[in-house]
């Protein structure tokens, strides 16, 4: 008898979900958030163990690419990328992204170089055993908050650039921006390449509002387009060029933004 009366409960509650998945796009934006989420969380216990007879070395991040990118098959969302020949360079350079939504990490997995290291929030070192994964992936975490350590932090990763033959990943904007163009930039990845003297590689990433939307709770298959541009030289430039370095940069990643998105100043065409 209670073997039935379970087996019922089981079975409603399946049916109660499945219907639920079917017919609330804001349950079903839940679902596939908890299991991205999860997902991340898991497959972090798989790269720390793999990554332990090493240690905390940026060849690690190759665990969590792998094993970050079929979760686009499982979403159903179609990647493009386009100036792959960008990318073909074995000096160091430093990477930086426009930022939208926390998908940006099973996007940029797509393109991220071997020996990259991201630059990331402090908060997510505590992120359990992601933070443990990214820490053991070489990943460098900055204290927003505190302004010198972070310029401390990023002057040695200057250095090592040439020496440990590294390329930096960093989203310019400092925090997502869900507003459909772009935040102003943050000068820190640009004194940082001008530091190391080595180039700029911009990486746009298109709009994902036709397929993922945060407010309205919209989560579907989809497509999206990598846009890699041409390489920015800094050689012979000085802290006094950062500025207008930074700005170059921005116009630039804005306009094929508004290219690849089909949008004008955040509004679509």
């Amino acid at each position: 008898m209670e073997f039935f009366l379970l087996h019922y409960l089981f079975v409603s509650l399946l049916i109660t979900f499945i219907v639920l998945y079917q017919v609330k796009p804001a349950f079903r934006f839940f679902c596939k958030m908890t299991f991205y989420k999860l997902w991340l969380f898991t497959i972090s216990i798989v790269v720390a163990i793999l990554s332990v007879p090493r240690g905390r070395n940026v060849d690690n991040m190759m665990f969590l690419r792998t094993l970050t990118r079929p979760l686009k098959y499982i979403f159903g969302i179609q990647i493009v990328v386009k100036g792959k020949e960008n990318l073909r360079t074995k000096k160091p350079f430093v990477l930086v992204l426009n930022h939208q939504t926390s998908l940006d990490i099973m996007v940029m997995m797509e393109i991220l170089p071997r020996r990259c290291v991201p630059i990331a929030k402090k908060e997510i070192l505590y992120m359990g055993t992601f933070g443990l994964a990214c820490w053991l992936a070489g990943v460098v975490f900055i204290d927003r908050r505190r302004r010198e350590e972070s310029i401390g932090t990023l002057t040695e990763v200057a250095h090592s650039l040439h020496k440990d033959n590294l390329r930096v990943l960093i989203f310019p904007e400092g925090t997502r921006n869900h507003g459909g163009s772009m935040l102003p930039f943050k000068r820190g990845a640009f004194q940082l390449a001008v530091k190391a003297q080595v180039p700029i590689i911009p990486v746009v990433l298109s709009s994902y509002n036709h397929f993922y939307n945060q407010k309205e709770k919209k989560f579907t298959p989809g497509n999206m387009i990598i846009q890699i541009l041409p390489e920015v030289e800094t050689l012979g430039l000085g802290p006094d060029d950062v500025p207008k370095l930074t700005e170059q940069v921005r116009d630039s990643m804005l306009l094929a933004y508004q290219g690849i998105s089909g949008t004008t100043n955040g509004a679509p065409h």
